[in-house]
């Protein structure tokens, strides 16, 4: 419509928007203060003649009555546009019972959303820790607030923060219930199937809502649906195309497809609106990344480290993926124990402890065991939360302490029993991690076989089916075993910097020999030596690459 953002919408300007998305009215009102009294009117306007179908009014006797005097001018003018007493008795929880008894704190939240919706989630963070300390029953308040600290990395304070909403939902509305029943499945018990049923019925229930449909695509993505991720998202965005969150939604998925281009445009299209959010720096940095373009990643990486101390930390985690993508191990342990450090001086145990758990993951990749279980234990010792057991269980596996590993599974079972990422994906990959070193790779790819619908899911660099390709080779199947390396190969968007990337190169070499294909072999050896042109000369995996590729080249 060629109006600001900021734009005020004025009385005009909402019956154009009424007409524009074809509605039968708009809600006009207005409180006026006389003497310590709040008079609140409230009118419904044919959006085409402007004509007045229905007005309400009522006072309130102070400030503090205004919220419940809004609730039942509300109430008289959804009866006089013709709603069912039914519908209105189910959809009538009371203003103040369903947000807040306070307009401060529905200021603070209010101010939160917008925020969070035009600068991101490390700018809400404080205006809706405000509202809920302002109204520590605030329902909603505290179910956004364990969002975002969730997906700023606090996990374990979302999830707290998440109960309490889940624990007072009596208190909120039909749709308030739904964002807090979904949440709680998602990020409490981690049961997603369950959450995607809520969702599903919040966007049916309301379809003008942008959130279940954003949130769907979400978990399509953490479960490796991604071609049933992108429609969600596309429509996400069309209900509510302000939201920075919608785009970085699109975009990250357009990365995990591969689509880079259409990634890039998207991410450009909400600057040039004036959104800017980490998070879209973050994703240009993988397109970068991905497309080879040394320059682009060192000025997006700058654009995030410059957003905020959170944001600079996690920079240098993503930093530190990088330099052990080409085998730089140095300076990738050297960026994740700033990054660890920096947590620590923020408070950040469990983002300290998820860098450290990630080193370790990459430290088992390489062959590199005793710095693996180190990394692992140190990890734990400073988080015991679910993704942190859940990478150094991983870690301790590929490095040999099967006894370890398996003690970690086993209360990942019993703590989060009701997990869906925990039970098909996490737990079958460690197990089959477990036997492996336990030389039973008959056993792994069984327990993999049931992975296989969740291979792409969006967690570090496919290790499920980097695992079923060891196992093939160990069973000396080499075709089977070049498949599976091949997969990932096939994804670089979701395998991003991971460390499986390069190794995979290496892993379908060591299968084209096996399958007899010396000349494929050298090759995917040679793009392998390619990658890690600069790696560290001590590095266990690379030390036997090299063994490996002389006795190719003396075959020959």
């Amino acid at each position: 419509m060629g109006q600001a953002p900021t734009a005020r919408l004025s009385n005009e300007l909402a019956r154009q928007v009424c007409q524009r998305t074809q509605s039968a009215a708009v809600l006009d009102g207005s409180i006026a203060q006389i003497g310590s009294t709040y008079n609140l009117v409230l009118n419904a306007v044919n959006c085409a003649s402007g004509e007045t179908l229905a007005t309400a009014a009522t006072e309130a006797p102070n400030k503090d009555a205004v919220l419940g005097a809004l609730g039942k001018v509300a109430e008289q003018i959804r009866g006089k546009l013709g709603e069912s007493l039914a519908s209105i008795q189910k959809y009538n929880t009371p203003i103040a019972q369903a947000t807040t008894s306070s307009l401060e704190a529905l200021k603070a939240y209010s101010l939160g959303l917008q925020a969070r919706g035009n600068k991101g989630e490390e700018a809400a963070a404080p205006l809706l820790k405000q509202a809920v300390t302002l109204d520590p029953n605030f329902a909603m308040a505290l179910a956004v607030l364990g969002q975002v600290e969730t997906n700023l990395g606090a996990v374990s304070l979302g999830t707290e923060y998440t109960k309490k909403a889940y624990d007072l939902r009596d208190r909120a509305s039909e749709m308030e219930r739904f964002y807090i029943e979904s949440h709680y499945h998602e990020n409490v018990t981690g049961d997603r199937r369950q959450a995607d049923q809520v969702y599903q019925l919040w966007a049916q229930t309301y379809p003008r809502d942008s959130i279940p449909r954003g949130n769907l695509s979400v978990s399509y993505v953490q479960l490796g649906e991604w071609e049933k991720a992108l429609p969600e998202a596309l429509e996400g965005h069309r209900l509510s195309p302000e939201q920075s969150l919608n785009y970085f939604q699109i975009a990250s998925t357009y990365v995990g497809l591969g689509r880079l281009d259409e990634a890039k445009a998207t991410i450009n299209e909400a600057l040039a609106k004036k959104l800017d959010v980490a998070l879209f720096h973050l994703t240009l940095y993988q397109v970068a990344f991905l497309q080879s373009d040394p320059a682009a990643m060192a000025r997006e990486l700058s654009a995030i480290s410059s957003s905020s101390p959170e944001m600079a930390a996690r920079s240098l985690n993503v930093a530190a993926g990088t330099e052990a993508y080409f085998g730089r191990l140095e300076k990738a342990r050297a960026l994740v124990q700033r990054a660890v450090a920096s947590q620590e001086g923020m408070g950040g145990k469990e983002r300290a402890a998820a860098a450290m758990a990630a080193r370790a993951v990459v430290e088992a990749e390489v062959e590199n065991a005793a710095a693996a279980r180190k990394d692992a234990a140190a990890a734990l010792a400073l988080d015991s939360s679910f993704r942190t057991k859940g990478a150094a269980a991983y870690a301790f596996a590929r490095a040999g302490d099967a006894a370890r590993a398996e003690s970690l599974a086993g209360e990942i079972a019993k703590e989060r029993p009701s997990d869906t990422l925990a039970n098909v994906y996490v737990l079958p990959t460690v197990r089959a991690a477990v036997e492996l070193n336990r030389n039973n790779p008959g056993k792994a790819i069984e327990i993999l076989q049931p992975v296989i619908p969740y291979d792409l899911a969006n967690l570090r660099g496919l290790l499920s089916v980097y695992e079923r390709g060891r196992a093939y080779l160990l069973l000396h199947k080499g075709n089977e075993a070049a498949a599976e390396f091949q997969k990932i190969l096939n994804h670089p968007g979701v395998v991003f910097n991971a460390t499986t990337g390069p190794l995979a190169r290496l892993q379908l070499g060591r299968a084209y020999a096996l399958a007899g294909d010396e000349a494929k072999a050298r090759a995917e050896y040679q793009d392998f030596f390619a990658l890690w042109k600069d790696a560290d000369l001590d590095i266990p995996i690379l030390k036997q690459a090299k063994a490996e590729y002389a006795k190719l080249e003396y075959a020959n």
